[in-house]
């Protein structure tokens, strides 16, 4: 290994947690609560970007910031327990600290409820960003030294090239392997189940 500690950042939706169940269950109380039709697959399907840009197809503009609030504060109630880790999430993360390397989880999703994830799979990251979507991920894998970050998203793959990290991409969310290779991604997997396979031949060529 380098000298310095190796730091592996990841995305949080379906990329740790398959939050489908979750963010559905979230979704059809809102739209109970609200009389909003929302199409709540369509949401599903399409995971990454902020909850703002989302609900601006259900919602007035003006009437958003309102339903971005209460979203969030009906969210632990629906969304958390409902949600699994992905296969392969815990084990990657093991595999990270067996090499003396440090964690970290950088999201667009809300701080707090990305701990509440968290917490019920059972991954406690060294550093948990919340509210950074895109290249804006960045910041947060450059201030921590993360030299490779793990997403599902094309947004995924921005944020990592813009911090000069290592991007590894997994097929387990909205975009395809061919998305994700244009996109810049300089490794796509099936799953997290390849990651730590793949971690060790990284960690190999960093000695």
């Amino acid at each position: 290994m380098a000298s310095h500690p190796l730091m592996v950042g990841f995305d949080l939706d379906m990329t740790l947690i398959d939050s489908r169940p979750g963010i559905k269950a979230a979704y059809l109380a809102l739209s109970a609560e609200t009389g909003a039709v929302i199409d709540t697959d369509l949401v599903v399907s399409r995971l990454g970007p902020p909850l703002e840009d989302e609900l601006v197809n259900w919602f007035p503009a003006a009437a958003v910031p309102a339903m971005v609030d209460r979203y969030r504060e009906i969210y632990p109630t629906y969304a958390i327990t409902p949600s699994p880790a992905m296969p392969g999430a815990c084990e990657s993360v093991e595999a990270i600290r067996e090499l003396g390397g440090r964690t970290m989880v950088v999201t667009a999703k809300y701080e707090p409820s990305a701990k509440l994830h968290l917490t019920h799979v059972g991954i406690a990251p060294d550093v948990l960003t919340g509210g950074l979507w895109a290249e804006a991920k960045a910041e947060a894998l450059r201030e921590h030294g993360a030299a490779v970050y793990v997403g599902d998203h094309t947004g995924d793959v921005r944020g990592a090239r813009a911090a000069g990290a290592v991007s590894v991409a997994v097929t387990t969310g909205p975009c395809d392997a061919e998305e994700l290779r244009s996109a810049g991604a300089d490794v796509v997997l099936s799953s997290l189940t390849e990651f730590p396979a793949w971690l060790n031949e990284y960690a190999a060529g960093r000695s």
